[in-house]
């Protein structure tokens, strides 16, 4: 990972990153290398601007209740860390309140696990409303049960009216309360993104441009490849989370078919519950879509485990009934292989590509993203044509063909008449026939 992002202007917080390898009867169900996690743990600390000093992988065949590893592991990370002469350790898992609250302690360092790492770097990176209300909503939601700000007055507090809380609240039980109240307020908030977002659809939905959505690890490089459809200059940088707010353009596909493409935020693996909540609303623009592009970093070790973390999200986002969710993989980066492994898997994309399985590209050279085009326009067209033709008093027909297909052709006759050709799915087509005969 580079340090690229790093702002030197302003004293950096020295930092020790651990990566806990469970093994034994705890160990992860995951396929991934404990060295790539460890990596992607660092990167993630450097996405936070953290001067990362020391690394560790440390098997943690039982873990211990009171501080997730076991005393004399315990004492050998406090020596790392004065060695390294560390102000943070980031723990690449979860902690529980009382497990990160007696690290601190052991290690003389605040500490910080993955959950709050991700968030951390959510609140930084969120740019619009949306985006930030969204944000808090997840921190406080992990927030409420931590109290992680280091609190020196927790004495009770003396009785009264407004916020200095009720008779004998102490301080904590006022905090917990605020929170509680913030959380219902920006729930309400959401809810009205929400409704918004669902407007949007709703209008976009009588226009006949179908939705393209990319999704992918981060860092898998969607936003470049985004930039290279759209001719956009949306932030594309070799850094995690480089972009969170999604933004949507318009492109032409061949034979001049518009389409909208929506960049999505990045997932990564064990993405934080709190998030996916916090950020359906956002996610629901990616299961009402007409095809998903699921960007891969084929060029990664971890490329096949970092799948399998997408596709765990994806099956958190609810499909609209009746829609059948399509989803093309796009093979990033191929300009990162080596020329045996390189023709290897051009050999193979090209085979599912007729499939319409698979297509590979280089987002940062432009290689391939023509026979992607091509690829994406089969996929959206693949519903079959029709015609028809509809009488001058049948505008409320028209309108329900361009709201529920692709009217492809249009024109009036003589007599007034509209002739149609329309892309259909079968099953539209009979809603069509019994509602307007």
């Amino acid at each position: 990972m580079t340090q690229k992002s790093i702002d030197h202007t302003v004293p950096l917080i020295r930092a020790v990153v651990i990566h806990p390898e469970r093994t034994g009867s705890g160990a992860s169900d995951s396929s991934r290398l404990a060295s790539e996690r460890l990596e992607e743990a660092v990167g993630l600390a450097r996405a936070l601007d953290l001067d990362v000093r020391a690394e560790e992988i440390v098997n943690l065949r039982r873990i211990t209740p009171a501080t997730l590893f076991g005393s004399g592991k315990v004492e050998e990370l406090a020596a790392l860390v004065r060695a390294a002469g560390a102000e943070a350790v980031v723990i690449d898992d979860d902690l529980s309140p009382v497990q990160q609250r007696n690290l601190e302690n052991a290690l003389d360092a605040k500490v910080i696990d993955r959950t709050g790492l991700i968030l951390e770097i959510f609140g930084r990176r969120a740019r619009t409303k949306e985006g930030r209300l969204q944000v808090e909503l997840a921190r406080l939601d992990y927030e409420k049960s931590r109290l992680v700000r280091t609190w020196t007055h927790l004495e009770r507090q003396r009785g009264g009216t407004g916020s200095t809380g009720g008779p004998g609240e102490t301080q904590i039980e006022l905090d917990r309360r605020l929170i509680a109240d913030r959380i219902v307020k920006l729930k309400v908030e959401l809810d009205e993104v929400r409704r918004t977002r669902g407007l949007h659809r709703k209008a976009r939905k009588k226009v006949p441009f179908p939705t393209v959505a990319l999704v992918g690890y981060t860092n898998a490089g969607k936003s470049t490849l985004f930039n290279r459809l759209t001719g956009s200059d949306v932030v594309a940088k070799d850094l995690l989370f480089a972009t969170l707010d999604t933004t949507q353009r318009t492109i032409r596909l061949p034979q001049g078919r518009p389409a909208i493409v929506a960049d999505t935020v990045g997932f990564i693996s064990d993405l934080p519950h709190e998030l996916v909540e916090s950020f359906r609303a956002t996610l629901e623009e990616v299961g009402e879509a007409d095809l998903i592009l699921h960007v891969r970093d084929i060029a990664s070790p971890d490329s096949a485990a970092q799948a399998k973390d997408v596709e765990a999200v994806l099956k958190q986002i609810p499909t609209p009934e009746g829609k059948t969710r399509r989803m093309l993989e796009v093979w990033n980066k191929t300009d990162l292989l080596d020329p045996e492994t390189r023709e290897a898997v051009l050999g193979q994309a090209d085979r599912l590509r007729a499939q319409g399985q698979a297509v590979a590209v280089s987002a940062w050279t432009g290689e391939g993203i023509e026979p992607l085009r091509q690829t994406i326009a089969d996929l959206i067209d693949d519903d079959p044509e029709t015609e028809l033709i509809l009488l001058p008093s049948q505008g409320e027909a028209l309108a329900w063909l361009y709201e529920n297909g692709r009217v492809t052709a249009r024109e009036t006759d003589a007599e007034g008449r509209t002739h149609v050709v329309v892309r259909l799915h079968p099953a539209a087509l009979g809603r069509f026939e019994r509602q307007f005969g």
